[in-house]
């Protein structure tokens, strides 16, 4: 009877442990944010583009980002063919959801690993009147490396490297190859990290 009472009694102090949740983060989290302005410099269809626009997203534990962005061909890049009215260039922009991975934001320059994952549109463009036709939708995926620099403990900087992968372009303003193609980027973060 002893030994059958010490059993249930070594039997009920370890059933709490056993029955432990596992979950992929523990512990309390710590939350952030930031958001700011975006610059990448790449090549579309043969010419030097400059895409503008913005990102943001929701910082957990320091580590991990979830977020999104969307951007936009800023300068006058020709067309493939001109478009059914005339028009000359892209019109180009995306935006999506943005995952990213910090091994050691508390460095002072520390690197980052980034990926979206969306969609966009390109079609033609009218540089005096500003006309847009016939937009192909497109899907994106983009990874990216960064190294950033802790300015303050509000703001941040970080420079890297893109490389955009594109499909469904079915017009003959460009292609997939064309539209696609690495990118410098230029990122200014201000928030709570």
């Amino acid at each position: 009877m002893k030994t059958f009472a010490l059993l249930a009694i070594l039997l009920l102090i370890a059933l709490p442990v056993l029955a432990q949740e596992e979950t992929l983060v523990k512990g309390e989290i710590e939350s952030g944010g930031f958001g700011g302005p975006v610059v990448k410099f790449g090549t579309f269809n043969g010419e030097t583009g400059v895409l503008v626009g913005g990102r943001g997203g929701w910082i957990i534990n320091h580590s991990f980002i979830l977020g999104g962005g969307g951007y936009g061909l800023t300068n006058n890049v020709r067309a493939k063919t001109l478009g059914p009215n005339g028009e000359r260039y892209i019109n180009f922009g995306y935006g999506g959801l943005e995952l990213e991975y910090i091994p050691q934001s508390d460095k002072l320059v520390h690197l980052s690993f980034m990926v979206l994952i969306g969609a966009g549109g390109v079609g033609w463009r009218d540089e005096e009147f500003g006309h847009n036709s016939e937009d192909d939708a497109v899907f994106i995926v983009e990874p990216a490396v960064h190294a950033t620099l802790n300015v303050t403990s509000s703001f941040r900087i970080s420079a890297g490297a893109s490389f955009r992968v594109i499909t469904g372009v079915s017009s003959n303003v460009s292609s997939n190859a064309s539209l696609s193609g690495p990118s410098a980027v230029l990122t200014f973060r201000f928030g709570k990290f």
